[in-house]
């Protein structure tokens, strides 16, 4: 039996209930990003989010079963972002000095300005709030760093007599540092040119633009 044209019309114009729930449920964490990196993870409530997402308190628990599980789904986004950064970086077919140098840049403009990746560091450093673990912070980033210095290495670029994971524990160690610095005395505003500043001395330290390829 073929359907009527009022009832296709219908059913074509209605969002699957699947696709909605994926949605709204990416609203729902996109709020609790938002609210987490203004306020941190104490002072803001199932109500708040609520709220401000514009739905009841019984609506955002369908998605989330409690303020947990919000933490732990925005610290796992914060990661989910960092291998599409290296994959275009990969894509511009640089050198390994540039690109750590691309990478670093492009994550110190994404801690400027993506409310997740803020709520993500910021969750990090209020992990004794948070009654269930969170995923492991900065091993990830540490491994990462540590294969590309070692590609520096075989390249010639990375300083000569330094270990490359070394290296990239002392990085990691001062780009978290420094941005969290940032955000605490002047809400990130100074971010990119405190990264600089790390830039020009940490990362030429250790990877030394006056040092000659292999």
């Amino acid at each position: 039996m073929t359907p009527s044209p009022t009832a296709a019309r219908a059913t074509a114009g209605r969002e699957p209930k699947q696709e909605r729930a994926v949605r709204t449920r990416a609203q729902v964490l996109e709020t609790a990003a938002e609210l987490f990196a203004e306020r941190g993870y104490d002072a803001t409530s199932i109500v708040d989010i609520a709220e401000r997402v514009g739905m009841t308190k019984g609506a955002v628990y369908f998605h989330f079963k409690n303020k947990e599980a919000m933490a732990i789904a925005v610290v796992e986004s914060n990661y989910d972002r960092w291998p599409a950064l290296l994959r275009e970086v990969r894509t511009e077919n640089l050198d390994p000095r540039s690109t750590v140098l691309a990478l670093l840049d492009r994550t110190a403009r994404a801690f400027h300005t993506d409310r997740t990746i803020q709520a993500g560091a910021r969750l990090q450093s209020e992990r004794s709030l948070i009654g269930t673990p969170l995923p492991e912070p900065y091993v990830g980033w540490i491994d990462l760093l540590a294969g590309l210095f070692e590609e520096a290495e075989r390249a010639g670029q990375l300083k000569k007599g330094l270990n490359p994971r070394t290296a990239a524990r002392v990085v990691v160690s001062s780009f978290y540092g420094m941005q969290h610095i940032s955000d605490v005395l002047h809400h990130r505003a100074d971010l990119m040119e405190r990264w600089r500043e790390l830039r020009d001395i940490t990362l030429e330290a250790v990877l030394p633009s006056d040092q000659a390829p292999a």
